[in-house]
């Protein structure tokens, strides 16, 4: 099998692996509410995640603690 001439400087490297690079962070929405939330985290309008209630609400939590 032929052998490369010269090593492949690290340059070339990247610029060859640039375009596979991290593109961001896709948006979901809300199951529950439509807000726009990042994956894998509970929504920080309504509470909610995966469906279920983790979070209290706000108003819930201040009329609890009263």
């Amino acid at each position: 099998m032929a052998q490369p001439k010269r090593k492949t400087s690290k340059m070339k490297k990247r610029q060859r692996r640039a375009p596979g690079r991290f593109a961001g962070i896709q948006v979901a929405n809300c199951s529950n509410c439509e807000a726009p939330i990042l994956p894998h985290r509970v929504c920080a309008e309504c509470g909610f995640y995966a469906g279920k209630q983790v979070v209290a609400d706000k108003v819930e939590a201040e009329a609890a603690a009263e």
